[in-house]
């Protein structure tokens, strides 16, 4: 173990005199309390160490121990449910209500293991030896045990089925003959660095999209399933708020949210909420198939900066299972402005905004680990990244926002007059994007809708004329308008009230599956095509808006659940009938003048 002495310290930064080599990104234990830190400089005999926890009380003289690893994390069935700061330290499932200084792990579980091989087996890296179950008995989500990638060989000796501790050997591994041969150790868990990206066979294009049960995204900005969306808003947009819904609905199989520098009141909220939450899928408890990292704003600073590699190499592990994660990040802004405080600290060149110069590609290495893979075992996988964003003022154009941009596909812009207004989600449709759109039309057609890319393009459209007529009406007066785009108007505003607000209060309305917002996106769009034509055979915009179907489109989304599609029919013939009866006089008219002058 090689050893250093602190010479100076200022924060989260101190710098020692190393007795031994030191290696970059090495992991490191600094005082007698053993508080993590890692090597971040090396210059002749003199290291630069970042701290992840409190520093009060430390002083030049104490002596920092290398680990001669770089940071790293212990990844195993002990995750899922479970509540963690920003270095995988437990906040929940322990003895002490607090994180003491020098914890690095949570203390060892026993659990039920299953194996999948026998002696003699053959096993390649990432594949699956064993299953992990809780040891009560209690029903949860069997997990897979793997071999840590970089590992391979023959099944020397494995446990029989029975309770077993996370860290203790169940499989023995031996590869090479001779006097290269080597023996692997596996156990239910494995360390694995933070800061390198678990291999995988091979990456995929996207086939479908991470269904949020949000209409204005899964609709209009659909992201992949392993993609990457962005989601920038200024404060009070509902930033963390849309975070824990697509969280509680969303179709993925692991939920990994991640409380980057937030208040300590918001994450308390998610804290107090997500294990009592009923996950729609399955009905069990929603926290089955959660894990909680929180590092709020007033923890340590430089754990912020860890804290998002952490979470998204969690989110790799369980991909490596061949499931689909979906990781929250709220906010990258914090993260971001934790690298300039600790930045300044090493007395680095501001860029841009006052942040270093490597923002842009700490942000790339943070996006880019998002992905639809075929994992080593062979199986398909995937990691979603969503990472909210919390640009000053609501400027769109600073450093964070617009980096960010050039890594995702998805952009979904939180608008403060929306959200003002009580409009939520309050997403931006004409600011937002979505750039894989066009990709899932033939996801749409399995899913009913095949004329969803000309809907989305109609509602679109519509939204965009709305805001170019409303700056005219706002001088002219909207009764000034042609009767042609006082109807446009009417139909973005039935667009906009029935499909793109939902409602988080309503049981119907608060996620959305693919076969009713397909349905609702068909019936509007009849809508639109009944109107015009009654516009054209002569009917006024004001009858139109008078129909007593109207005010049940608008209501359909919270008065029709998933579980009553029927109902729909029945509104679409209604809404026939409403429509002939105002055509009927616009088609009597010309024969009663026709009439009139024979007579």
């Amino acid at each position: 173990m090689t050893r250093a002495t602190v010479t100076w310290i200022a924060g989260p930064v101190l710098h020692a005199t190393k007795q031994g080599p030191f290696s970059l990104r090495e992991s490191v234990r600094v005082g007698p309390q053993a508080l993590l830190g890692e090597v971040v400089r090396i210059q002749d005999q003199t290291i630069v160490v970042q701290v992840y926890e409190d520093t009060t009380g430390l002083r030049p003289g104490i002596e920092v121990r290398g680990d001669g690893q770089p940071l790293a994390i212990r990844l195993g069935p002990g995750l899922l449910g479970r509540i963690f700061d920003g270095l995988l330290r437990p906040l929940s499932g322990s003895a002490s209500n607090f994180v003491q200084s020098g914890m690095h792990a949570a203390a060892v579980e026993r659990r039920h293991f299953e194996p999948a091989v026998k002696p003699g087996d053959a096993l390649a890296q990432g594949v699956v030896f064993g299953h992990a179950g809780e040891a009560d008995g209690a029903t949860g989500r069997t997990q897979h045990c793997l071999v840590p990638p970089g590992v391979g060989g023959i099944v020397e000796s494995v446990v029989a089925a029975g309770e077993h501790a996370d860290d203790a050997t169940l499989c023995v591994l031996r590869s090479g003959e001779g006097a290269d041969a080597a023996r692997h150790e596996l156990a239910m868990s494995h360390v694995w660095p933070v800061r390198s990206p678990r291999p995988v066979r091979r990456r995929l294009p996207p086939l479908a999209p991470l269904v949020t049960g949000q209409r204005i995204l899964d609709s209009l900005f659909p992201v992949a399933q392993g993609g990457k969306a962005a989601i920038p808003g200024g404060f009070g947009t509902g930033k963390t708020v849309l975070l824990e819904a697509l969280a509680k609905g969303c179709n993925a199989d692991v939920i990994v949210y991640l409380g980057c520098g937030e208040r300590g009141n918001e994450m308390a909220g998610v804290l107090d909420e997500f294990p009592t939450l009923t996950d729609p899928r399955s009905g069990r408890p929603l926290m089955e198939r959660t894990v909680i990292i929180a590092n709020t704003s007033n923890m340590p600073v430089a754990a912020r900066e860890a804290s998002i590699y952490c979470a998204i190499t969690v989110a790799e592990y369980f991909r490596d299972q061949g499931l689909h994660v979906a990781l929250m990040a709220d906010s990258t802004s914090r993260w971001a402005e934790a690298l300039r405080e600790v930045s300044g600290r090493f007395g680095e060149l501001p860029g841009e905004g006052g942040y270093p110069a490597y923002l842009s590609s700490r942000l790339a290495n943070f996006y880019e680990r998002a992905a639809l893979v075929e994992t080593l075992a062979g199986s398909t996988g995937s990691v979603t990244v969503m990472g909210a964003i919390s640009p000053p003022s609501g400027d769109f154009s600073e450093p964070v926002t617009s980096h960010t941009k050039r890594y995702v596909k998805a952009f979904w812009a939180l608008d403060v007059k929306r959200a003002q207004a009580r409009f939520y989600p309050a997403v931006h449709p004409l600011q937002s994007y979505a750039e894989d759109a066009r990709d899932f039309a033939p996801w749409w057609v399995e899913q009913g809708n095949g004329h969803w890319m000309t809907l989305r393009r109609r509602f679109l459209t519509l939204l965009d004329e709305q805001a170019q007529l409303e700056r005219m009406a706002r001088i002219i007066g909207k009764d000034a308008l042609p009767a042609r785009q006082q109807l446009t108007l009417l139909c973005a505003d039935l667009v906009n009230e029935a499909f793109l607000r939902q409602s988080a209060f309503s049981e119907n309305d608060r996620v959305c599956s693919p076969a009713r917002q397909a349905t609702m996106m068909k019936l509007l769009g009849r809508f639109v095509d009944l109107a015009e034509a009654a516009l054209g055979g002569g009917a006024a915009p004001e009858a139109i808006a008078t129909l007593p179907c109207l005010r049940a489109l608008q209501r359909m989304g919270e008065d029709i659940g998933d579980d009553a599609l029927p109902r729909f029919a029945e509104l679409e013939a209604r809404l026939e009938r409403d429509f002939a009866q105002i055509a009927a006089p616009s088609i009597a008219k010309p024969q009663d003048a026709t009439d009139a002058a024979h007579g």
